[in-house]
């Protein structure tokens, strides 16, 4: 069966429950998702990185802190740096998501420090392939898909609130999009590939 790895650090709880939203839409287009959590910035990656390895794509999850990737997750990207020098991840499938209380707040910038790293890796960049909702920012509801307006990954944002009720409804829908859009990808990859 198809595997994708969703690669995450979640610091409040909200990342993580995106990264829930992207295993479902994973799984609702009929391949396996693995979420893989990172802890902490000392913990041993190699699990992460080898189960990275096997999968067939990697959907990275990040929040953005003070414009960027979180140190958590910054440390994972660094200690990648053994799949790097081997090649292990080249010509996979990639794609990215981030989240913070903003609806900017820099969450390009992470985005794009999600598919430099997929770059660095060989990996081929898979984009949220929604385009921005055509509707006024007043009718920019909480179940609007791609509310945030993004095209290179999914933008989540959170109110200061618990996880269990922000982001809100279209976000988790888009993320179910984005994991749908990568799984769906990832087989079609796979029937493509020379048997070894």
């Amino acid at each position: 069966m198809t595997t994708v790895a969703i690669v995450y650090h979640s610091g409040y709880g909200h990342t993580a429950k995106v990264a829930d939203s992207v295993a479902e839409g994973v799984r609702a287009a009929g391949a396996a998702a693995n979420l893989l959590p990172i802890e902490g910035l000392t913990q041993d990656f190699n699990a992460i990185i080898d189960a990275v390895t096997a999968a067939d794509a990697v959907i990275f999850g990040s929040p953005t802190y003070m414009g960027d990737v979180s140190a958590p997750f910054k440390a994972f990207a660094d200690a990648s740096s053994k799949a790097f020098f081997t090649g292990a991840w080249a010509d996979k499938l990639a794609a990215g998501f981030t989240n913070s209380h903003s609806y900017s707040g820099d969450k390009l910038h992470a985005l794009q420090s999600l598919s430099i790293l997929a770059a660095q890796h060989g990996m081929n960049w898979i984009n949220l392939g929604l385009a921005p909702p055509n509707v006024t920012a007043a009718e920019r509801g909480e179940h609007t898909l791609n509310r945030v307006g993004s095209f290179i990954g999914l933008m989540t944002q959170s109110d200061n609130a618990s996880a269990d009720v922000a982001p809100p409804a279209g976000d988790h829908a888009t993320a179910r999009h984005l994991g749908e859009r990568v799984a769906k990808a990832a087989i079609r990859w796979a029937k493509g590939a020379p048997e070894a």
